[in-house]
């Protein structure tokens, strides 16, 4: 407090600038949640990104508590690996709060305002959609466009190729396959945007529960290509929106 007591004294004063103490806020002290967290809430300033929650490992009560506080702060809030079980037990102390069940993405906040550019999602089979659904649901609560293309896979390829207009015009491509997770270098050797893969633990013994799609889409044969981690449907929808963002040159928002 008494280092933002002495910056808005600064600013008062004519010593510092708006932009210069605006400059200075996005590398605040983060601020203790309980015994548990530190939450970060000018992430959103110094990334273009907001602070989200992984909810993986952590317990209903600390997921409420961490989203409450962002909700005080008028900072959405985004929740992700958030199971049915564990939304259940949050809902009840959170007024507002929305679910999604495929995404397993829990949500408190107003709708985002809306961003430049469209992020194209191109999920291979039907069972890769929940880490799909959890990447395009990402990207439409930090404001993007999402266009989704789903079970256009390679064992039916001829699914994939009806759409190569769509694909032509794509801005970025986020790929989720598992399996062999072959698609991504098809869609790579079509396109000329950046495609960002995304292997899912979708498979038979010997995918090794994503293993092997990751090292096919890591030893692809086409180029422009990024890889995340296995099932990282959340992790590949910041990277596509950063992308964006470059492109577009949109700004962060505005501190609370």
């Amino acid at each position: 407090m008494e280092r933002l007591r002495d910056l808005l004294q600064q600013v008062a004063s004519g010593s510092l600038s708006p932009e210069q103490a605006l400059e200075a806020l996005r590398y605040f002290d983060t601020e203790p949640v309980g015994d548990f967290a530190q939450l970060d809430r000018h992430r959103q300033l110094r990334t273009g990104l907001p602070e989200v929650i992984f909810g993986l490992g952590k317990t209903a009560d600390q997921i409420a508590q961490l989203m409450q506080r962002l909700a005080e702060r008028e900072i959405p809030a985004i929740a992700t690996k958030v199971t049915a079980a564990t939304y259940a037990q949050i809902q009840p102390h959170l007024r507002g709060v929305h679910y999604h069940p495929r995404a397993q993405i829990a949500y408190l906040g107003p709708p985002p305002p809306p961003l430049p550019g469209t992020i194209t999602m191109v999920a291979a089979g039907t069972a890769d959609l929940p880490i799909a659904m959890e990447a395009a649901t990402t990207a439409e609560l930090c404001g993007y466009s999402v266009t989704k293309l789903w079970d256009v896979g390679v064992a039916g390829i001829h699914r994939l190729l009806q759409h190569r207009q769509l694909l032509d015009q794509a801005q970025v491509i986020v790929a989720i396959a598992g399996m062999e997770g072959a698609i991504v270098s098809v869609i790579a050797g079509l396109v000329r945007c950046p495609v960002i893969a995304v292997p899912t633990s979708v498979g038979y013994g010997a995918n090794f529960q994503g293993l092997a799609a990751l090292l096919a889409m890591l030893n692809s044969c086409a180029g422009g290509v990024g890889v995340v981690n296995i099932d990282n449907g959340f992790g590949a929808a910041m990277l596509a929106a950063k992308m964006l963002q470059q492109i577009y040159g949109v700004g962060s928002p505005q501190v609370r």
